[in-house]
């Protein structure tokens, strides 16, 4: 046992700088993960792509994401805290550049790939060091004001996203990373230092990295590629099936055998963190795939142009700045009535998107999208309260990145269900449809006739016009065939957030005296035994 090493106090100074520059960064990456929604249509016709494939450019970040969020505590451990967040800061704008300069697909997905790599880490990174800086009582006003960033990204990356892609190009999403992410690797390289307590990593777990990577990436191509393949009717989404599902069982069970590993999943022994990381994964699946069905209903079905679309995914981010409160109060009640209020209040935006038209004006929309955003106040700050204030200091970088993990995953898994249910569904209902419309049917007949009408006006011959009547009423029917599967996925989505509630009684209350002790304790006992290879 070794007593603890004598820390010198961070300033206050100093902790509002570190709390600034890991803003920054964090808003580089949550600005790139918002902007890309609005942009896909975009990106279908420049690159001559389906909308199945142009989601890769989403879910290959997210994958990414997925792959090395898990080895956070690993890879700070080999290369110091502060030298991998310049590590990840330098990829992440190195990787914008050659995503914004792709000249195909291919080129623009692996270039996402390696952008995701190096974001990953970032938000993890930036959680476990605002817990470590700020005492518990304070921790609700640093994360309120790291939130900024946040909330920022989801304003600004729809609208100056869809603003650049209509009027100059969609290259330059990607672009507006480079002086973000300079003047964020500057204030890292001046403010950010490694802790005393930080140990390097010992050996390089081999094994567990490769199964790792096997299974994720796996897992995401399964997901990917699941519907175009016609899911389990594929001999290779079955192969990629039993690898992700034998890999990522190899990797447990590697990881909680091995003296050194990647991942230390010991943190789930805590209670609250083991219900929370569980519900984050829900959270993620629903606020991922939400603001993705919202951007490509209204580019597909409503004709917005990406501007537009991003002015009404916008009115989330206002709808968090009203909630920014919450966040002051949340070591001073319970934090599961706050989470329970948050989802159910997202449950309810989320059920209004349910009665979509296509004659809806932009109000119906934005509405639901504050709703959602005022919500979203009341759901991340307690969740991760909730979820990492009892974990130990020496294990909250791993804590936080299998946090961050599961909540990608999430997200990833929600825009391949989404996506996958909207195309079934969409099938499901064109037949409903076409079924009931017949020569005999009254309403049939007269939207024939005003169609026929329409075009014999605009100097079609008879023949000509029906036929044109005809087309119209089958492009109609698609259309109404999508407004319900759009629907069926917002149900879908709303009832996940509404029975998270359900699952609260298994966490505990944070309460502020319970913490102040619990860190008065910490101080006077000798620190934990830490073995060569853990962080």
């Amino acid at each position: 046992m070794t007593p603890p090493a004598l820390e010198a106090p961070v300033s206050p100074a100093q902790k509002w700088a570190i709390t600034f520059t890991v803003m920054v960064v964090a808003f580089m990456q949550i600005l790139d993960t918002s902007v890309t929604n609005v942009v896909l249509p975009h990106l279908q016709g420049s690159l001559s792509a389906g909308l199945d494939e142009v989601s890769w450019v989403i879910t290959s970040y997210l994958a990414a994401n997925a792959v090395v969020i898990p080895a956070t505590g690993w890879l700070v451990g080999i290369f110091g805290r502060k030298k991998f967040f310049l590590i990840c800061t330098t990829l992440f704008v190195v990787s914008s550049f050659l995503s914004g300069a792709a000249p195909d697909l291919t080129t623009l997905i692996i270039a996402r790939i390696f952008q995701g790599l190096g974001g990953g880490p970032i938000i993890p990174l930036s959680q476990a060091i605002l817990w470590e800086i700020f005492p518990f009582h304070q921790r609700g006003l640093a994360m309120a004001v790291w939130g900024v960033g946040f909330i920022l990204g989801p304003i600004l990356g729809p609208t100056v996203g869809g603003y650049l892609a209509d009027e100059w190009s969609w290259r330059w999403i990607f672009y507006i990373n480079l002086p973000v992410g300079l003047v964020g690797f500057l204030l890292a390289s001046a403010c950010l230092f490694d802790p005393p307590y930080l140990r390097k990593a010992g050996r390089v777990d081999w094994w567990g990295l490769g199964l790792m990577i096997a299974g994720f990436g796996c897992l995401q191509l399964v997901l990917d590629r699941g519907e175009r393949e016609d899911w389990f009717e594929s001999t290779a989404i079955v192969a990629l099936t039993v690898v992700a599902v034998c890999a990522l069982v190899g990797f447990l069970i590697r990881e909680l055998t091995t003296m050194d590993p990647i991942l230390d999943l010991t943190v789930f022994t805590d209670r609250n963190f083991a219900t929370g990381a569980t519900l984050i994964a829900i959270v993620g699946f629903g606020m991922f795939s939400g603001m993705l069905l919202v951007a490509v209903f209204t580019q597909k079905l409503l004709g917005y142009d990406a501007w537009t679309s991003g002015l009404v995914l916008a009115p989330g981010g206002l709808g968090n700045i009203c909630s920014l409160f919450a966040s002051g109060i949340v070591t001073r009640i319970d934090q599961r009535w706050m989470l329970a209020f948050g989802c159910l209040l997202n449950a309810a935006s989320l059920y209004m998107m349910t009665s979509l038209t296509l004659g809806m004006d932009y109000w119906a929309l934005a509405l639901p999208r504050f709703i959602q955003g005022f919500a979203v106040g009341f759901i991340f700050v307690p969740l991760s309260t909730l979820a990492l204030a009892t974990i130990q200091r020496h294990k909250l970088v791993n804590a936080t990145a299998v946090y961050g993990m599961l909540r990608n995953v999430g997200g990833s898994v929600g825009i391949a269900v989404v996506t996958t249910l909207l195309a079934q569904r969409s099938q499901f209902h064109q037949a409903t449809l076409v079924s009931h419309i017949t020569p005999w049917d009254p309403e049939t007949r007269a939207q024939l006739v005003k169609w026929a009408g329409y075009f014999a006006t605009q100097g079609n011959d008879a023949f000509t016009a029906q036929q044109r009547a005809v087309v119209m009423l089958y492009r109609d029917t698609v259309a109404q065939a999508q407004l319900l599967a759009y629907a069926d996925d917002f149900w879908l989505l709303a009832m996940m957030f509404a029975v998270v509630p359900l699952f609260l009684p298994l966490m505990r209350r944070i309460r502020l005296e319970d913490m102040s002790k619990r860190t008065a304790a910490a101080e006077r006992a000798p620190s934990p035994p830490v073995e060569e290879g853990a962080v």
